[in-house]
């Protein structure tokens, strides 16, 4: 888009003033939440120069399986090769641009395109042409399959969730995700995430939110809210003993010293070996930059993944992990399902939140909101990363 397209939508003073101390500085402006021009720059510089959630390793879940997904208005693919190796592709045949893929496949073999029948294996390499050089002659001088097989989109699974890097310039996600995982060490031990990679069939929930996704991933920051939001969760989970949580530029978020669900519930259910036996009932929250959001307790961890569909329309996607193979066990079932319903009625009550800011966002009374001093660093955090991030797209902003 021209500069011009940009024109009164924000102005790089409006986020001069996000960097400032937090106690000085004011949020990002009210246009970045109902923009549809911004929706789009945020798309295409934003989480495209970062390592978004797309959608869960679970929606290809057998091997030689393919699943839709809608990126910000982009249209990909997600397939599981024979070997279990998942790939992310553009939706897009090489020929004349078909969408591939419109319906999940638990059983492809591969891709056929709709139009004319090119055939795509999951790897994305090109296989058939049929027709090419006129009928039954599949082959034609000068063509080449190995040069026009499907678009991949650089990806990487972790923690279940598929994460996309659509520039290919991002950073590589092991040092993207290392401070997290160095962080979590002190709880679960060197490896102890990779138990937590494949999710428990049955839990998991979607929640639909009338607003920007980025309301849901700065609400997800910080505990301030947690009295007058949560107050169930407030009960088992106080407010006064929760901490910040800013120790890396892509992440922020909030712990509690105190989470004693299972207690209060009643669920038994399998817990790390290696979390610290002083520290049982300490629980970490993390909003990983842009739109994951990650939960890690002794005896279950969920991520969030915000899917924006507009520029105030969202969905969460929710998926809960256990401990091991032997949280698969029956005997678990009534506990996890209780978990499960707990998370989806915080999330739930977040709802009136994230849509109550979302509908002043149009009002010229709001100029970006202030930060408390001693509650928001978390919040703040994820605004400066959002400020930085507009601020190397200066090419479409205006001074």
């Amino acid at each position: 888009m021209s500069n011009n397209n940009y024109q009164n939508i924000i102005r790089l003073r409006d986020l001069d003033a996000v960097n400032q101390p937090i106690a000085e500085a004011t949020g990002m402006p009210g246009a970045a939440y109902t923009s549809d021009q911004l929706f789009d720059f945020e798309r295409d510089h934003l989480m495209a120069n970062s390592w978004a959630g797309l959608t869960f390793a679970s929606d290809v879940q057998s091997n030689g399986s393919v699943a839709p997904v809608d990126f910000m208005g982009l249209p990909l693919i997600v397939a599981r090769t024979r070997q279990g190796q998942i790939n992310v592709f553009h939706n897009v045949c090489s020929h004349r641009g078909m969408k591939l893929v419109s319906e999940a496949k638990p059983q492809a073999r591969g891709i056929s395109c709709p139009y004319h029948t090119w055939y795509y294996d999951l790897d994305g390499n090109l296989k058939s042409t049929p027709f090419i050089g006129g009928v039954d002659v599949n082959r034609v001088e000068g063509f080449s399959c190995e040069d026009n097989g499907l678009k991949t989109v650089r990806s990487h699974v972790w923690m279940g969730v598929v994460f996309i890097n659509l520039s290919g310039d991002a950073q590589s996600f092991e040092d993207f995700i290392a401070p997290l995982e160095q962080r979590w060490a002190a709880f679960v031990g060197d490896s102890g995430l990779a138990h937590l990679r494949q999710p428990m069939p049955g839990n998991a929930s979607q929640i639909t939110v009338k607003s920007n996704w980025k309301l849901a991933a700065e609400n997800f920051c910080e505990s301030y809210h947690l009295p007058w939001i949560h107050p169930t969760l407030n009960t088992y989970s106080p407010l006064d003993q929760h901490y910040d949580i800013v120790f890396d530029k892509n992440m922020s978020g909030q712990g509690t010293y105190v989470y004693n669900h299972s207690e209060v519930a009643g669920t038994r259910l399998p817990q790390y070996s290696e979390w610290p036996e002083d520290k049982k009932r300490t629980a970490e929250y993390i909003t990983l930059f842009p739109n994951v959001l990650l939960g890690l307790q002794v005896d279950h961890a969920y991520a969030m993944i915000l899917q924006p569909q507009a520029e105030d329309l969202t969905v969460e996607k929710l998926e809960l992990y256990f401990v091991g193979e032997e949280a698969a066990a029956d005997q678990y079932d009534a506990c996890k399902d209780a978990i499960l319903k707990a998370w989806v009625q915080v999330f739930a009550e977040d709802i009136v939140a994230v849509e109550g800011m979302q509908a002043t966002r149009v009002s010229p009374g709001f100029d970006g909101g202030v930060f408390s001093p001693v509650m928001d660093h978390p919040t703040h955090h994820f605004h400066k990363w959002l400020a930085g991030h507009y601020i190397e797209g200066t090419e479409v902003l205006v001074d």
